[in-house]
């Protein structure tokens, strides 16, 4: 178990009985990237700049405590001073690094030491000499040890229940208050040299050294100067058990479908081949062990254990050594975690849609609550140093949480939808924390290298950080002439969390599934039946959910100006409109299906005839088996969306193609993560109606062998690239980056 979440595990628990104060050496700018870190408590006090700087926490924020901040500025000759005349000192290196109370060097020898010395004397400001490198200016009667004493007084904090903790020389201020103190075991030897000098010189000081390392010393600290007792603390802490599982799934949904019979609950694995589902289920096809965390749907998250079964086998004949080891949600909690936060504060973000967005600090909170479960869960059934493989933004916390209680796992992301850029992203409160806790992973994929280059930048905007490795994008990718396109790709990040690998791998699909499909009776009498319907006319398919990005309203006020501006296609084209409707009781939806259901209407009360609908309207999901007629009757697949991660929905067009070679075009929004994978689409941009317009007429113009040329195009990449490529790719990526077997 991680030896700070033992620590903060402590202090969480007993929060309200602990006053925490951070003390360091650091600017206050500095640590903010730490406060952001949710596994970490946010401290009620900060010492700052080696005792320079003295906040106290009020609401979300920190503010000076006054008087004592005043006092400190007023003795502070102030960095431009001492500057100017540090410099007539050679070997005297002023450090670049958020400061405020303070200005820090380093020196490169005995004797520039004692010019710097000398010169802080003239300027009458005391100083810090720390790891034979290390020189501080500071105001005069500044340090920790000071500074820490000041605070107790002033805020009426009991000197008696107080316990520092230090591991640099620059803490033995701290170690000389005589409060009780603990060097911590993995300290600088300067440190514990210092303390046992002062015992050989009569001083009398109740500091502890630590055998353990770290926050472990703390805990060894806390139990050797009776602390414990305050506490009532148990005479030790247990550590979670952990699991079998060398590889683990974490994604929001369970891997089967469960309905209530009056035998029990009967389990069937999803019918599409295609999704997130089976996809990530294949991973297990070689009986490898696993565990799929996922949330199941109860009366109450502590249900009684002979209602509720937490691990249950997934399918034991075709994936014998997979378990899914199930969350406990209630309906409530699925409405807020998923249908109204995930839906309402960061999908809108995700895809650029800021004017949608609707934040409440609550909904955040029962977020972070969730994701802890899920980090629990998985901490519980994961083998020492497994796989841990996290699904999408809804479980963005996941990550901070697992690696405090479990540093051994190698931890991966996997972004499904859009990634925004700094300038969108950064308008969610909780950036800081989300990004901080991807930064605990050690690996973060997503569809495109754009994505990558949006988090790289979101990043960079959040915490101080270094690209490490680039890729080129070419030939691979498209550069220029699409939205999305990018030069390069970022391979590896630093950052104060360590290093994070990152990667583009766009999601396959399952072609050997898709060709069983079609040349099934049942998908080829569906696609005579189509043919026959449409009477010899062009068929315009568009298959999408129902949402406000995919751009479904944009697209039919682009087709009825279609049919307006090209009268010579009235009776020789028919769009098919598939629209999956979205789950239940996403009322952020209704709107656009209501917008939808008129602007349907209104196309074919205007232009129908007797013998001719321009749209069929199928509002509802379509067996994946009745998809692939469809998929093979169209002339055109007319794919749109203002803003997609990906799209699987022009692959599964492509793929069915590939089997019989029937003609077909595929028109592609550039906004799209698919766009700048697969060549051979034509682009539109769906933000453009004229554009939109324009290429749809294009596409039901262009000749049969422009057409297979760019159908081959397109076959090659889907093809070669399917579901199981998909994962070997993103794994392969992450191993990488990990110390994996």
């Amino acid at each position: 178990m991680y030896e700070g979440a033992r620590l903060y595990r402590l202090i969480r628990e007993h929060r309200e009985r602990i006053a925490l104060i951070f003390v360091t050496g650091r600017g206050f700018e500095s640590i903010l990237t730490l406060l952001d870190d949710p596994s970490i408590p946010i401290p009620d006090y900060i010492i700052a700049d080696v005792g320079g700087t003295l906040l106290r926490r009020q609401g979300d924020g920190f503010s000076p405590i006054l008087p004592l901040q005043d006092e400190i500025t007023q003795g502070w000759q102030g960095r431009e001073q001492i500057l100017a005349t540090a410099r007539q000192i050679e070997g005297l290196h002023f450090q670049e690094v958020p400061q405020e109370y303070r200005c820090s060097f380093t020196y490169d020898s005995d004797a520039v030491r004692i010019q710097a010395q000398a010169l802080a004397q003239s300027l009458g400001l005391d100083h810090l000499v720390s790891a034979n490198r290390y020189f501080d200016f500071l105001p005069r009667g500044v340090s920790k040890g000071n500074s820490l004493m000041r605070l107790l007084s002033t805020e009426g904090l009991s000197p008696d229940k107080v316990l520092t903790a230090g591991d640099t020389l620059n803490d033995l201020s701290l170690m000389r208050t005589g409060l009780k103190g603990v060097v911590v075991g993995n300290a600088e030897t300067g440190l514990k040299e210092a303390v046992l000098q002062d015992r050989q010189d009569g001083a009398v000081r109740p500091v502890h050294l630590a055998r353990a390392a770290g926050p472990l010393g703390i805990l060894e600290a806390i139990r050797h100067h009776a602390f414990h007792r305050l506490l009532g603390l148990a005479p030790a802490e247990t550590i979670p058990l952990q699991g079998d599982a060398e590889l683990v799934m974490v994604y929001h949904r369970q891997p089967f479908d469960e309905t209530s019979t009056d035998t029990g609950i009967m389990r069937s694995l999803p019918k599409s081949p295609n999704g997130i589902l089976p996809t990530l289920l294949g991973c297990f096809a070689d009986g490898r062990e696993g565990a799929w965390v996922a949330w199941s749907l109860q009366s109450s998250r502590a249900p009684e254990a002979s209602v509720f079964e937490q691990n249950v086998w997934v399918d034991r004949d075709l994936y014998p050594n997979l378990m899914a080891s199930r969350v406990a949600l209630t309906a409530d909690d699925v409405d807020l975690f998923y249908k109204q936060f995930s839906k309402e504060a960061l999908w809108p973000v995700l895809f650029s849609f800021p004017e949608r967005v609707t934040f409440n600090e609550s909904h955040w909170q029962h977020f972070c609550e969730i994701n802890r479960l899920f980090a629990e869960r998985t901490a519980a059934a994961t083998q020492e140093g497994a796989t841990v493989w996290i699904h999408d933004y809804n479980l963005w916390m996941v990550p901070s949480y697992l690696r405090a209680l479990r540093p051994d796992l190698h931890i991966c992301f996997f972004h499904h939808t859009a990634f925004p850029g700094a300038d969108i992203f950064n308008i969610l409160p909780w950036k800081g924390q989300i990004v901080a806790s991807l930064l605990k992973c050690d690996y973060v994929g997503f569809h495109i290298p754009r994505y990558v280059e949006n988090f790289v930048d979101v990043v960079r905007s959040n915490v101080s950080c270094n690209v490490v490795s680039k890729t080129s994008c070419a030939p691979d990718w498209l550069t220029y002439g699409c939205a999305l396109g990018v030069e390069e790709m970022t391979l590896q990040l630093s950052s104060p969390y360590g290093l994070v690998g990152v990667g583009a791998h766009p999601v396959g699909i399952d072609n050997e599934r898709i060709a069983q499909l079609v040349k099934t009776e049942y998908t080829q009498k569906g696609m005579r039946d189509l043919l026959a319907e449409a009477r010899g006319r062009k068929i315009v398919l568009s298959v999408e959910r129902l949402d406000y990005v995919k751009g479904p309203i944009e697209k039919m006020q682009a087709f009825e100006r279609f049919l307006e501006e090209y009268p010579q296609w009235h009776e020789k084209v028919i769009m098919l409109n598939i629209v999956t409707p979205a789950a239940t009781g996403m009322v952020i939806y209704e709107e656009t299906r209501q917008q939808l259901d008129r602007i349907v209407g209104r196309i074919n009360g205007r232009f129908a005839s007797m013998n001719w609908t321009p749209v069929r309207y199928f509002y509802r999901s379509l067996p994946f088996e009745e998809l692939m007629a469809f998929y093979l009757a169209s002339d055109v697949a007319w794919i749109t969306p203002l803003r997609d991660g990906l799209n699987l929905v022009c692959k599964e067009y492509v793929s069915a193609k590939a089997v019989d070679q029937t003609p077909g075009v595929l028109v592609l929004s550039e906004f799209a993560g698919a766009a700048v994978e697969l060549k051979g689409a034509i682009l539109t941009n769906p933000h453009d109606e004229n554009n939109l317009v324009q290429v749809l007429e294009s596409a039901l113009s262009l000749s049969a062998e422009e057409a297979h040329y760019k159908m081959r195009q397109l076959q090659e990449r889907v093809l070669s690239y399917g579901v199981r490529a998909w994962s070997e790719d993103f794994l392969g990526s992450a191993r990488g980056q990990l110390p994996l077997s």
